[in-house]
């Protein structure tokens, strides 16, 4: 089978560029190969390439930069994903895009399901949902997943922040008021590789029958202060840290450019009981992710 991933790069995507392997010929792209703000170059990479799978992870992830870069965001988070979702069409393959909790406003108070309408707070969300639906109105062979607090052990993960943190500074200050799933990028990966296994070998038939729109994220949800205390809590080098308090803090308390929901939790039912498959307690991929670091 031939895969065609693009955001080689990004923390979800470098993990699916070892998880995939298995199931076939991964192709893996990214800047500089692939441009998602120039349509032309997505035509010609997919056309070329003639995949029999489309794995998207590629996304304007800088939230607040957003807000000064509308249409730089929309331009990939929201053109292209449909554009892809014509080319697979147009091809006879299936698509797989990772969207975002950030497609809700935080209000409900109670995790979120697919049903549930969604009122982005900040122009990364709407962009994220417009490319969520741009590629529902293709209505082919899709799945689009959404996720939550996506982290790794590389590049500048939150967890990764609180370690650095934790070693510059004698008092941290985390919020409690920000909830969601913890999501650790290698499960993640992880199972999306066993779905698309599950599939033998006419993977596009198989998720047009189940395509749709789902939610995939760690199980469970906390706030963005005990996942803190949660990472020093597991850090296998604890003798580096200099953090003595943990301060619980208020969103409000910070500056930002870009508003963010509040309780933005996801419910994964759907997923679990159309695929068999489920994510981890948050807790229990954390502990292994900093065993494996």
């Amino acid at each position: 089978m031939q895969i065609l991933l693009f955001g080689k790069h990004g923390q979800l995507g470098w993990e699916l560029q070892r998880t995939l392997a298995p199931l076939g010929h991964v192709v893996a792209l990214d800047i500089p190969e692939i441009d998602f703000s120039r349509p032309e170059n997505v035509q010609e990479t997919v056309l070329r390439i003639k995949p029999q799978i489309i794995i998207n992870t590629s996304a304007y992830t800088a939230v607040d930069r957003a807000e000064d870069e509308p249409q730089i965001a929309m331009a990939v988070n929201g053109y292209a994903p449909g554009l892809l979702a014509s080319l697979a069409a147009d091809l006879g393959v299936a698509l797989i895009h990772y969207s975002t909790d950030f497609v809700f406003d935080g209000g409900k108070g109670s995790p979120y399901r697919e049903s549930d309408t969604p009122n982005p707070l900040n122009v990364y969300g709407r962009s994220k949902l417009a490319g969520e639906k741009a590629i529902q109105e293709v209505d082919r062979a899709y799945l689009i997943l959404r996720t939550s607090w996506v982290y790794s052990m590389r590049g500048d993960s939150f967890v990764n922040k609180v370690l650095r943190w934790s070693r510059q500074q004698t008092k941290m200050r985390l919020v409690t008021d920000q909830v969601s799933n913890p999501t650790w990028a290698r499960m993640l990966a992880e199972v999306t590789a066993q779905m698309i296994a599950k599939a033998d070998r006419d993977v596009s038939s198989w998720l047009h029958e189940r395509r749709g729109l789902y939610h995939l994220a760690g199980s469970d949800f906390t706030s963005r202060l005990e996942w803190g205390k949660a990472i020093l809590r597991y850090d296998p080098h604890k003798e580096e840290q200099v953090a003595h308090e943990i301060l619980p803090a208020q969103t409000s308390d910070f500056e930002t450019t870009a508003q963010r929901p509040l309780f933005s939790a996801l419910n994964c039912e759907l997923f679990s009981d159309t695929f068999s498959l489920r994510m981890p307690p948050w807790k229990e991929m954390l502990q292994l992710a900093m065993s494996v670091k």
